[in-house]
């Protein structure tokens, strides 16, 4: 996850649509975006989701129709996200949300074709693929 640095680009406004699903994001440097909650649930900056080094990462599963049931702030760099999952260990600092704003059509490209990699599904209820990153190239 990256870390705060004094040239992040800071938000300058943070809504949370719960019909459609999406966290819409505005910075100071002019980048927007609406990111899906199954994105930002997907690419968690937890440990849960992240591992604790590179290989053991676990792919999401199943996080389809997972909402945003809590945003709150952590300090003056980040929010916490509270999953209808139940996952809330991912603090989503103000650089991680501007990367993932930035990249979020490559970032969602590259998650789908791991999941289809490694034979996984987007539906409730499937499991999630513990250390299986399917990187270019790999082959299990």
């Amino acid at each position: 996850m990256p870390g705060l640095t004094p040239d992040t680009p800071l938000p300058t406004d943070i809504t949370l649509h719960q019909r459609s699903r999406v966290l819409e994001l505005r910075f100071e440097d002019g980048v927007q975006a609406r990111l899906p909650f199954e994105f930002l649930r997907v690419y968690s900056p937890s440990a849960e989701v992240r591992g604790h080094g590179v290989g053991q990462e676990v792919l999401q599963t199943g996080k389809r129709e997972v909402a945003v049931i809590g945003i709150e702030p952590v300090g003056n760099y980040a929010v916490r996200l509270t999953f209808s999952d139940g996952h809330e260990s991912g603090i989503y600092s103000w650089d991680y949300l501007h990367l993932l704003a930035r990249q979020h059509e490559a970032l969602w490209a590259e998650y789908l074709r791991r999941l289809e990699e490694a034979g996984g599904s987007r539906e409730p209820g499937a499991a999630p693929i513990a250390g299986h990153t399917h990187h270019r190239g790999c082959k299990h």
